[in-house]
């Protein structure tokens, strides 16, 4: 997995936020807000993204609908397990993240990893 592109990030993050299956017109119109952009570019993208295997795409009349493969935490994970797998010291590497947590999310932290909670999704 590789992390995203500029525009591919602010894609899957009205995605991610809207949490349902929306078209190309309705990501163009929230991007316009911000800034000028075509609708060819957005399709584009989100075709991209599609064949990544990152958008998920409904065939709706004409048109195409879509929506995340995964929540944004997932997306996360994935990419830190990226990072973790190149490194050469994987443990050192945890230890330096977690040394640059804020005091309370290694609390949080340390409260999860203490948990019986069994696996997660």
């Amino acid at each position: 997995m590789r992390d995203l592109g500029t525009l591919e990030a602010a894609v899957m993050q009205r995605l991610w936020a809207w949490d349902r299956e929306v078209t190309v017109r309705k990501v163009v119109e929230d991007l316009e807000r911000e800034r000028d952009i075509a609708y060819t570019t957005v399709m584009t993208v989100m075709d991209n993204l599609h064949r990544k295997g990152l958008v998920r795409r409904t065939k709706v009349g004409r048109a195409f609908r879509y929506a995340a493969v995964e929540t944004r935490e997932a997306h996360t994970a994935a990419l830190l397990e990226d990072v973790l797998g190149g490194a050469n010291d994987r443990t050192a590497t945890l230890l330096r993240f977690i040394d640059n947590l804020e005091p309370a999310e290694q609390a949080e932290l340390r409260r999860l990893l203490d948990a019986d909670e069994g696996p997660r999704s």
